[in-house]
């Protein structure tokens, strides 16, 4: 009795599927063509090799940005700047926007890795404070900070106190080919941990490389409770000189909910940048606001 209930139920299963399903077009996936195996060890030498062809970066740049979220219930996009870049190593950067036709500066920024100003010329608006947010603002865009520049357009491996592991993952990306179609791109991600303590270790940095070119697409950056801080996106590299870099950086700040473009125009690595290109003055009329 059983024995025939069961056949007869499996018996209706197309009949009922039949009138139930419904069929929908996805888009057709395929296997990446060129796909490229690596050792943990090659690609953090690899990482490392990028970073450390890097001395300076002068860069002709356009930055748009992107405020609120969908638990705000709005999202803001911001008119694009044209601006600059300045970065040398270890920890000075500049970035200076300008306003959109009439070309005045909108925006000075300048930091030495330990301090930093901001000065907004349109407000007659000045800030300076040290390179970490200790009190949050409820402003996320204030809570910007020259770091998040730095260490999002330079891709670093393991410092010494720190472990890193490995795992590869399937991503999928547009096909350039057919526009329709998605490719399933393999990935290697690299996990940046601290030192156990114990039986614990806590994620700093996930590096996440592509398969068809071993160059990292995409850089998250954690706080200590294990949330993400920075995410970083990369994508048309260009090769200046024999140093591949993405001319698109999109960084997101998930807590302050903002995301910054970067698109890079135009891009001189490794020249000679003097300390007065670091250096900005604050008209003395100008009240300046304390940031911690």
């Amino acid at each position: 009795m059983k024995q025939a209930l069961a056949v007869g139920l499996i018996g209706m299963i197309p009949a009922l599927t039949g009138c139930m399903s419904h069929t929908r077009i996805v888009p057709r996936t395929h296997l990446a063509e060129l796909v490229i195996s690596s050792s943990l060890d090659q690609l953090i030498h690899g990482v490392d090799a990028q970073f450390n062809a890097i001395q300076t970066m002068k860069a002709t740049v356009e930055i748009s940005a992107t405020t609120g979220s969908s638990l705000q219930g709005h999202v803001t996009e911001s008119p694009s700047f044209s601006g600059y870049i300045f970065l040398r190593k270890p920890e000075d950067l500049r970035v200076i926007l300008l306003v959109p036709v009439l070309r005045n500066q909108a925006m000075d920024m300048v930091s030495d890795g330990k301090t930093w100003k901001l000065w907004i010329p349109p407000r007659n608006r000045a800030m300076e404070g040290t390179s970490q947010v200790t009190k949050p603002s409820k402003n996320g865009l204030e809570n910007l900070r020259p770091a998040v520049f730095f260490d999002s357009l330079l891709v670093r491996g393991p410092e010494p106190s720190e472990i890193a592991s490995l795992t590869s993952d399937i991503r999928l990306v547009a096909d350039p080919k057919r526009k329709k179609d998605l490719v399933e791109e393999p990935d290697y991600d690299i996990q940046i941990l601290s030192q156990p303590q114990g039986q614990t270790a806590h994620t700093h940095r996930v590096i996440h490389i592509s398969r068809t070119n071993l160059l990292p697409y995409q850089q998250d950056i954690y706080d200590e409770n294990g949330d993400i801080v920075t995410r970083a996106t990369y994508s048309n590299y260009q090769n200046y000189g024999d140093i591949p870099f993405p001319s698109k950086i999109v960084i997101t700040r998930p807590v302050d909910q903002y995301s910054l473009t970067v698109t890079i125009t135009k891009m001189t690595l490794n020249q000679k940048l003097d300390n007065d290109q670091f250096e900005m003055k604050i008209p003395d009329t100008v009240p300046i606001e304390k940031m911690n």
